[in-house]
Order: structure tokens, then sequence, then C-alpha cells
């Protein structure tokens, strides 16, 4: 909103200062420090609420250190970080813009599907919460809007450079290129509507969906938004998971989540910049540097959260929190074309979500070929998830967290060179 009245004010009156707010760097640390004052000024006023109307945390007796010390803790605290990501990003970004439409939508959307659950939790006395299928439907439902926008709407498109001196007259006619100054280096140039995404540690190589299919024929590009739309759907159901899985211990999924939104709102930024993007040698898509400024919000939010939350936790985000935060980093990572990197960048997600697939499927094995006193005396895990087996095994709390944190750094940072390891 301020976007607007400012670039008003600087067009009609010519206000001093007004341009500042063109500027995406500007915009973003005025997220930053916004999110941050609501999550730690407002977030207090929140807990207190939520505290007065009971919603407190049921924790459930898996014999764990400190299980005693959390019966009471209010829940539903991602109130708390959606605020503090929403407010600052309508406050501050262009809010025309297809991908911040489209990633306030995911915010609200699987926040939503959050606080039904923490709902029937809380309110319902019900321990299961919202069950399973719904949640699921919840994540297709929002993966089917995901990747019906980002593949028929005309505003996304990603943008390809070309030298004059490469292209003859008749190229640069049949494909309508367009001069363009960069770094004061004449390109020509052209916007292509596609759903092509990038392949880590490969130069200057871009992956289309639609070639999984080829093996149908000529007309398997008929079929690239059903492989689309699969992709889009498993990617937002997976990480959504893993960051519910996550948010299992004080300060965990919070802390992680920053460290992932850090990455993507530089991701964002080079791959939003076309001076950036031609250094680095990777994909241009126009207009996504105004994702910088939600990912601003984002980070705020999650680092203004941990004020509360690390230990020992005055307040749960519940799944109001982590299912939204999973869904956030997911639509990002979709946007930005760079969501084969999701292994890498969240893979603390990733080896929660597989610490409980093999604790389960182990326990399986190992009950139908010895039996069930056998699979119970001989687990794969201690407890599963994995920030639970390192609990059993006498690691205190904040230790675990805090080893999880360093692992998450050294994640984000090897995804970011993979911009220039190729």
């Amino acid at each position: 909103m301020f976007y607007y009245l400012f670039q008003y004010l600087d067009k009609q009156f010519d206000f001093p200062g007004a341009g500042v707010f063109q500027y995406i760097s500007f915009r973003a640390a005025l997220a930053i420090i916004l999110s941050l004052l609501i999550t730690t000024v407002f977030g207090k006023r929140l807990i207190e609420m939520l505290r007065n109307m009971q919603v407190a945390e049921t924790v459930r007796t898996l014999g764990l250190e400190g299980e005693k010390q959390k019966q009471g803790t209010p829940t539903m605290g991602g109130l708390i970080i959606l605020s503090a990501i929403l407010l600052p990003t309508l406050l501050f970004a262009r809010l025309t813009n297809v991908y911040i439409i489209l990633i306030l939508l995911s915010t609200v959307w699987l926040g939503l599907v959050g606080f039904i659950d923490d709902y029937i939790k809380v309110f319902k006395k019900n321990k299961e919460g919202l069950a399973g299928r719904f949640k699921i439907l919840g994540q297709v439902g929002l993966g089917v809007i995901v990747a019906t926008t980002l593949y028929y709407n005309q505003h996304v498109k990603t943008r390809e450079f070309y030298k004059p001196e490469e292209v003859s007259t008749e190229f640069i006619k049949e494909h309508n290129l367009q001069p363009v100054l960069i770094d004061n280096q004449m390109m020509l140039a052209k916007d292509v509507h596609s759903t092509t995404t990038t392949i880590p540690f490969f130069k200057s190589t871009y992956f289309d969906y639609a070639d999984l299919l080829k093996f149908v024929g000529e007309s398997y590009k008929d079929y690239n938004f059903l492989v689309y739309l699969f992709v889009v759907i498993f990617i937002i159901t997976a990480v959504s998971n893993g960051a519910n899985i996550t948010d299992g211990i004080d300060g965990l999924a919070a802390g992680t989540s920053a460290i992932i939104g850090v990455t993507l709102g530089i991701l964002a930024y080079v791959s939003g910049n076309m001076v950036f993007s031609k250094y680095l040698n990777i994909m241009y898509i126009p207009n996504l540097g105004e994702m910088v400024i939600f990912a601003g919000a984002f980070v705020g939010a999650c680092v203004g959260f941990l004020w509360y939350n690390s230990y020992p936790a005055q307040v749960f985000m519940g799944d109001t929190g982590s299912l939204a935060l999973g869904g956030i980093i997911a639509s990002f990572s979709l946007m930005v074309r760079k969501e084969l990197l999701i292994p890498i960048l969240c893979g603390i997600f990733l080896i929660e979500n597989l610490s409980v697939v093999l604790q389960v499927y182990y326990f399986k094995y190992q009950k139908k070929k010895h039996g069930i006193e056998y699979a119970r005396e001989h687990r794969l895990f201690k407890m599963s998830p994995l920030h639970h087996h390192y609990q059993k095994s006498g690691y205190h709390e904040a230790k675990i967290v805090t080893r999880f944190w360093i692992i998450g750094i050294l994640l984000a940072i090897i995804t970011i060179i993979t911009l220039k390891v190729r």
C-alpha cells in the first residue's frame, strides 16, 4: 500500500524522500523491522490472550525430558507468525504482482488448514485434530492453485537473452526480440511463458517437465500441465509436512525456516535482477524481485517468534504456523524456479520426514519377520522424528536445536554456492 501511496506523492507533489520506496532493498528492510516489532511487541499480548482463553497444548506422554514443564503452554502461536508476515507484505509490497498475490494466498490457505487442525485439538478436545485426509486435501488444493497460476498466468514469464552478433535478422524478426541494455552491454531479449526450472550443478541447463513424457510421442507437450501439477502437489505436500514434523521441540521449525527464508530471499533477488542474473548466468524472472519484500517479512516473523519460542518456549506455533511455513517455502521455491534445490535447502525437513518413514517401515519389516516384541525392542531410531531420537539419547533440547540450525546454515550455503558451482 505504501508503495502506491509514495509513488503517487512522488509523481504529483515531488514529495521529498518518496522515491526511496521504489527500491526493493529499502522496502524489504522495512518489512523485516515491522515483522520483528509485530512478533516481539504484539506477540506478547497475543500469548496472554491465548493463555487467558486456555488455548494450551496437550503434550503427549512420550517419556521425554521436560514434558511436564510444557503442559499448559499456549499453542496456535502461528497466528503471530502469520500476522507478522501478512501485514508488512500488504504495506510494503506491490499488491498487483502475481507472485505476491500467489504467496499471500499460499500463506493464508495452509495457515487456515493448520488453524482448523489446532482449533479441533484445543476447543473440541480431539487430540487427533483435523483428519489426515483433509490436511492432504488442503495441501493438494493449494498445489492445484499454485500449479495452475504458474502454468497459465501470462504474467509468469522468464526472459531469454541473446547477443546481437549471434543471431540473424530473420531470427530477430521471427521471435520479436527487443533490445535491452544490461550493464552497459546491448542485448536482445524476449519473454517466454514456460515451466522450465533450473538443474543444480549444471551450467546453463534448464529442464522442462514436459521432457519427462517424450516417450509418449510428438504430442508429449500436450500433457505438460499434468506432469507439472503432480510435481507441484508433491513438493507442497512434502515440504509442508516436513515443516510440520520438524516442529517438535522449541525453536527448531522457526529457526530452520528463517535460515531457508534468507536463502530464498537471496535467490529471488538475484533471479529478479537483470544484472545479477546475467553475471551469475542464471534464469532471469521479471517481477520476481518483489518477493524479496515477502522474504524479509517471513524471516523477520520467524526470528521474532523465537523471542518467545526459544527454549523454554512460552508459546508453540502449532499447525497454524508449521503447515503455513512449509507451504510458503514450497511455493516460494517453485516461483523462483529452484525447486530442485529443495532436498539440499530443506535438508532438515527432508531428514525429519525420512526418519518417520524409515521408522514405520523398519518396524513393520521387523514385526513381520520376528514378531511384535522383537520389533518394539529393535527400532531403527529410539523415537521418530529424528530430533526425538537425540532427546532419547540424552541430548538437551537447546543443543539439538542449535546443531540442527548449524546444519541448516551449511545446507543454505551449499544452496547459494550452486549459483556458481556448475
